[in-house]
């Protein structure tokens, strides 16, 4: 185990924490009624990879120039930590698995004949794809690629009792060579491909035990924010019991950058008014950066919805109104904070990317270069216990890496 995470972790592994009979009769005496755990952020990266996923025979540069592992090259998943974290979160006997974007790389443009080169910092096309080839490296092709090498991945938890919710992030509707602006045809290739899982309520009770209600999977856009997509299945919400569940997309076609606050507040508002007890918002981009970095001016630079104050601050008023907690992604880094000294913001884009905390770069945490991610046990009393786990880069056991309970 890395030395440096030892005075955080102490003792605590996954073995010791379900194996401590003293406290049988008070989780008896409270049982939870509900599990979900929630990540983000398992796409690898073709040029920017971290180094602790690069295949061994690179390590000799003399013999091949640096690459990435056997299948991750190809598909740009880190199948590694992301099928381990999958196979730990099913062991938590969690009812949901939230996946706050950035499944796969893609971040191209998903419509007919264009092509990205690998970088995706240029892109040729419209146009008619002369050959097979043409059409096999095309940004639409290599889109729904990754997407079903993810969804092949994820496919034995929803057989066997994790039903998957997936969150739009910006490598699933951005065109980075665009100028990191989302696309129209990009979010037609989310639906394609997630639409499936947002949301079949029959498939839902099958797999989780219970129905969800009150969905809303429709165009819910704030127009006055410049929206000028359909938002159906890209911010939507449902309720699990006293449990209410908003998904926003972050990166919507002409407001990249911002969250739907005002749809949000009439959504949360209409939850309060049907008696919800616990608020759980899931979005990509973290409303306040974390600077893990110790160098100035900060790294790795506004990264989250701060970008545009105003709608951040909007944001934010809805969740602190309602004791709701954010959960986010997109920075490639675990860190669990209360920026207005309320409600939580729960940044776990820490589940396979190339971490933003470089190799050997000094940080403000001891896990900057974790893979984690949270799981939540919501119990009768109404009591909502948030605990992270994770490992560190060299694949050490499991820890806890923190524990929070909600007030409300």
């Amino acid at each position: 185990m890395n030395q440096s995470l030892r005075p955080l972790f102490g003792s605590l592994t996954l073995a010791t924490l379900f194996a401590v009979p003293l406290f049988a009769h008070a989780v008896d005496a409270d049982p939870v009624v509900l599990t979900f755990s929630t990540v983000g952020d398992s796409r690898q990266d073709p040029v920017t990879f971290d180094p602790t996923t690069m295949d061994p025979v690179s390590l000799d540069t003399s013999v091949s120039p640096p690459a990435l592992r056997g299948q991750d090259k190809i598909w740009l998943q880190n199948t590694k930590a992301w099928s381990r974290i999958l196979r730990t979160v099913q062991s938590q006997k969690s009812n949901m698995l939230f996946f706050n974007g950035d499944m796969i790389h893609a971040y191209g443009w998903s419509g007919f004949g264009y092509k990205s080169n690998a970088s995706g910092s240029t892109i040729s096309g419209p146009t008619a794809p002369a050959t097979v080839q043409d059409i096999v490296e095309s940004d639409l092709v290599r889109t729904y690629q990754q997407y079903a090498f993810w969804r092949g991945m994820v496919a034995p938890a929803m057989e066997t009792g994790t039903y998957i919710v997936p969150v739009p992030g910006n490598h699933e509707v951005q065109c980075k060579a665009c100028g990191k602006v989302a696309k129209v045809e990009n979010e037609n290739a989310w639906r394609a491909n997630m639409g499936d899982l947002i949301l079949d309520s029959k498939r839902f009770q099958a797999v989780v035990g219970t129905a969800p209600t009150h969905v809303n999977t429709g165009d819910n856009r704030d127009a006055g924010l410049g929206m000028t997509s359909d938002q159906s299945q890209l911010s939507y919400s449902f309720d699990v019991g006293d449990s209410h569940f908003a998904v926003v997309n972050t990166d919507p076609v002409g407001a990249d950058n911002k969250a739907p606050a005002g749809w949000l507040a009439s959504d949360l508002a209409a939850a309060s008014s049907r008696g919800a007890k616990h608020f759980f918002v899931f979005g990509h981009k973290p409303a306040y950066t974390y600077f893990f970095g110790t160098n100035t001016p900060p790294n790795p630079g506004i990264a989250g919805l701060d970008k545009f104050i105003a709608n951040r601050d909007a944001f934010w008023t809805v969740i602190e109104q309602y004791g709701a907690t954010y959960f986010c992604g997109h920075e490639h880094v675990f860190n669990i904070s209360q920026p207005k000294g309320s409600a939580y913001q729960v940044l776990v884009g820490s589940g396979g990317s190339p971490f933003d905390a470089k190799a050997g770069e000094v940080t403000l945490g001891a896990t900057d270069r974790t893979y984690a991610w949270v799981t939540a046990k919501v119990r009768r009393s109404g009591k909502v216990e948030l605990t992270a786990y994770g490992f560190n880069e060299a694949y050490g056991p499991t820890q806890v890496l923190k524990q929070v309970t909600l007030a409300h």
